[in-house]
């Protein structure tokens, strides 16, 4: 087999031989420990589910459906080294991309995949002009007895999704052809049974913009796939979705959210093809059965990490919370980078934008660490001033609002612009290129930018504003 990888199961014409039990993750996140708020996930803890899934079965499969890095000080310090790292000590089968993996790069993508242990899919794009050629199959077979199940993958459009310059070399294969190629290929040349398609585009297609595809567009218009293990779109499917294909089959949809927090188990009966599912919390429960020796391999990165966690730069004033999708935290991102933005034009702006993905994590009320700003707004960003057309930035309120909003100052509604009035915004360097699909703001013209990357600017802003009162007026309607 030219383009897969076989795995070979239990001797055939075994009782055992019958069932597949395939454990999934998606969207981890960087989330290397239990989360703050709630106290769920880990990859310690999650050990302890896989390692009793696989005593209990023989034949397990385990994948992860994407955007393993980027959320927390483990990917800002150490660049997916610990993220992989733990894949490889979880004893994963399947890897596949999200869209985060590209953030720092592909040379420094391809020095994190250099350490990954799971096979590494995709089916939609094409490596052959990048460092990652060679590293990635189109799909595999994995044969339990006299039943065959191929595994493929799918993957985003990076165009408008990754800052540019960050998948260079990697071509993205239109989704429906490829789908179609590669299950023919698993039907008809690999005589598989069945096909598992794990994905990184989002449960659904999106309004932003309507090239969008997700894993329901996937399901209704193709035919052959069977289970669709999903991420990208921090979609918690409890129960599973069964949706009708083009042949009016039915298939199985799975996503576990985000984070860590749920380890999903499918158990797939590979006479008939009848599938169930659950999800199960990664919990305190767990802790007493973790695994010393994989505790030990995190303990070393947390010294840098704890350093950053205990060292205060602001208060958060009152008594709520400024959760990331919050207005009171969307205000304060965009009235931080009007404020920087006004610095780097040496003049008052009319607005600023922000985009709500860039924002990360909760501010509890109370002392604010370093690290805590860092994980909030963790991407390699750089706030620029733009000077645009009205009409064009009409329009790029109409990509905010058709996603429900984004962090604005100044101009809280597209009804407040003057289509033939040039403004003045600022903005971070991401969405000027036209990421989180704000093409419109790529006619802008680019009359400053600074040299330090946004959360630098942010603590230095933090120096100046120590303490942040939470503005509770939603700006964006």
């Amino acid at each position: 087999m030219a383009l897969a990888g076989a795995l070979v199961g239990c001797t055939a014409g075994s009782a055992a031989d019958d069932t597949l039990v395939i454990v999934h993750t998606n969207d981890t996140h960087s989330h290397i420990d239990p989360l703050a708020d709630n106290g769920l996930g880990g990859v310690a803890r999650r050990k302890v589910i896989i390692d009793s899934i696989r005593e209990a079965n023989p034949n397990v499969l385990v994948v992860d459906a994407g955007d393993i890095v980027q959320g927390t000080l483990y990917f800002h310090l150490f660049k997916g080294e610990v993220e992989q790292q733990m894949l490889n000590e979880l004893g994963y089968d399947v890897q596949i991309l999200g869209n985060h993996e590209f953030d720092n790069g592909m040379d420094a993508l391809k020095t994190m995949l250099d350490r990954a242990e799971p096979t590494l899919l995709s089916s939609n794009y094409d490596f052959t002009e990048s460092v990652l050629d060679g590293m990635f199959k189109s799909y595999m077979v994995k044969q339990i007895g006299k039943h065959k199940v191929g595994i493929m993958a799918l993957n985003l459009d990076p165009h408008g999704m990754v800052a540019e310059g960050n998948y260079d070399g990697v071509k993205f294969m239109p989704w429906k052809e490829a789908v179609e190629n590669t299950v023919d290929l698993l039907r008809n040349k690999e005589k598989c049974d069945y096909v598992i398609a794990v994905t990184h585009i989002g449960y659904s297609g999106s309004d932003e913009n309507p090239d969008l595809f997700g894993d329901v567009q996937v399901a209704e218009q193709t035919t052959g796939i069977d289970l669709i293990i999903g991420g990208h779109s921090h979609t918690l499917l409890d129960p599973a979705v069964r949706v009708a294909n083009a042949a009016g089959d039915s298939v199985t949809i799975v996503q576990t959210g985000k984070y860590g927090q749920y380890v999903g188990e499918i158990t797939m009966n590979l006479n008939d093809g009848a599938v169930s599912e659950k999800l199960i919390p990664i919990d305190a429960r767990l802790d007493s059965r973790r695994d010393p020796a994989l505790m030990a391999a995190i303990e070393p990165y947390r010294a840098g990490i704890d350093s950053l966690y205990n060292h205060t730069v602001a208060r958060v004033a009152g008594t709520e919370p400024m959760t990331n999708r919050s207005a009171a935290m969307m205000n304060f991102a965009a009235d931080f980078i009007r404020n920087r933005g006004e610095r780097l034009a040496g003049g008052r702006l009319d607005g600023s934008i922000g985009n709500k993905g860039g924002l990360r994590i909760t501010w509890n009320p109370g002392e604010l660490s370093e690290g805590a700003v860092l994980d909030m707004m963790p991407f390699r960003n750089k706030i620029v001033v733009l000077e645009i057309k009205g009409r064009d930035l009409i329009d790029a309120y109409g990509v905010m609002a058709a996603r429900g909003g984004d962090a604005v100052s100044g101009i809280t509604d597209a009804s407040q612009i003057a289509p033939d009035r040039t403004y003045r915004i600022a903005t971070i360097d991401y969405l000027a290129n036209g990421g989180d699909y704000m093409t419109p703001l790529t006619r802008g013209k680019r009359v400053a930018e600074s040299q330090a990357v946004a959360y630098d600017d942010l603590l230095d802003y933090l120096k100046e504003n120590p303490v942040i009162v939470p503005d509770t007026v939603a700006r964006m309607k």
